[in-house]
């Protein structure tokens, strides 16, 4: 690069960071505003002694006066967007510190969740992945906070010695509409793989923070045999090599038993010194939770079993999915395994 060609890459970059910081101070100040004008808003509706009817007039009254002054974007739906906002944050201190890192257009998505807990999940995330209005939009759509494995007691999560959670980095069930998969009908494995490599960027934010690709089969070999595994990644954050096995039919007791040998053999002879164990995770088309019940998954701390949907599932067929597997891994993690009862006893 010459020195001119330099010096006018400074002076962009110089300008753009410039830019930057401008968009932040103005979305800074409007997210600021929008919050200190709700927060008038209740405060005046209150003086009402019918404050359900004297809200709807005060707000259409100030919505023309407004409109008439300062005009567009003071329809009657964006001041109660704005009252909403100050009574879903009604603490200043969270409208500063996390609100204002985000967009109006993001706030606004992320208000209508009902939950305190997926709403401070949606606003951290959003911010430190810096998720576009469209990718928080299919987060919130497909659920990603409830879809987050939240295992209790002797979970996981609990036992490994890591700096995050599991519980916040594995999903059950993985939404995959993005990968444009037949609804129903057999796939093969080479079929859904492919399709994976083709929509990679869309696959690591579904599989969530801080995954990187390592490689598609990945042969491992050993003084006899050669293996070879779909989908390696790494996790940074977790700290450790993450093995995809992706299955498009029922899962097996079979499918467990390699993926449990995978991971060994992958601790054994590829993870670093400073790595964590590794996780192998089998992505699958459907599992029978008495297969999973009754294999090493059970006790495993480095196994997961996930299912994958093709399409986006509606919100109370995810909603349906997801307690059904909150039921499952709480009777795993409570429930003593027993054998089944003699019928012919007493």
């Amino acid at each position: 690069m010459s020195e001119l060609s330099a010096f006018h890459t400074d002076i962009k970059a110089i300008l753009e960071q410039a830019r930057s910081k401008a968009r932040s101070a103005v979305n800074f100040a409007m997210v600021e505003a929008y919050w200190l004008i709700g927060q008038r808003i209740v405060q005046e509706e209150q003086r009402g002694s019918n404050r359900a009817v004297y809200g709807e007039r005060l707000l259409a009254n100030l919505s023309r006066e407004l409109s008439a002054s300062l005009g567009k974007g003071f329809s009657y739906a964006n001041l109660r967007n704005f009252r909403q906002f100050y009574l879903t944050y009604p603490d200043q201190q969270i409208c500063y510190t996390l609100c204002s890192k985000l967009s109006w257009s993001h706030n606004r998505l992320i208000m209508r969740e009902e939950d305190p807990k997926a709403r401070a999940y949606y606003l951290a995330e959003s911010a430190s992945q810096q998720w576009t209005v469209r990718q928080l939009e299919r987060n919130l759509q497909s659920r990603s906070f409830q879809r987050l494995l939240s295992s209790q007691g002797s979970s996981p999560q609990d036992r490994l010695p890591r700096s995050e959670p599991l519980g916040d980095f594995i999903k059950d069930p993985y939404v995959l509409e993005f990968l444009q998969l037949p609804e129903s009908g057999q796939l093969r494995e080479s079929e859904l793989e492919q399709a994976i490599i083709d929509e990679l960027q869309e696959f690591l934010l579904e599989l969530g923070k801080g995954f990187s690709f390592v490689a598609r089969q990945m042969r491992i070999s050993t003084e006899t045999s050669h293996f070879v595994m779909d989908l390696v990644f790494y996790n940074y954050l977790l700290k450790c090599f993450v093995i995809l096995d992706l299955k498009t039919g029922k899962l097996t007791h079979q499918d467990i038993g390699q993926m449990d040998m995978y991971v060994r053999m992958f601790d054994d002879l590829k993870r670093g010194e400073d790595d964590n164990p590794t996780i192998g995770i089998i992505l699958c088309d459907s599992k029978d939770e008495t297969v999973v019940r009754y294999s090493v998954i059970q006790e495993s701390q480095q196994l997961f079993a996930s299912k994958y949907q093709r399409i986006l599932p509606t919100e109370e067929e995810l909603i349906a999915e997801i307690e059904r597997e909150k039921r499952l891994i709480s009777g795993r993690n409570t429930e003593p395994l027993s054998a089944e009862p003699d019928e012919n006893a007493p």
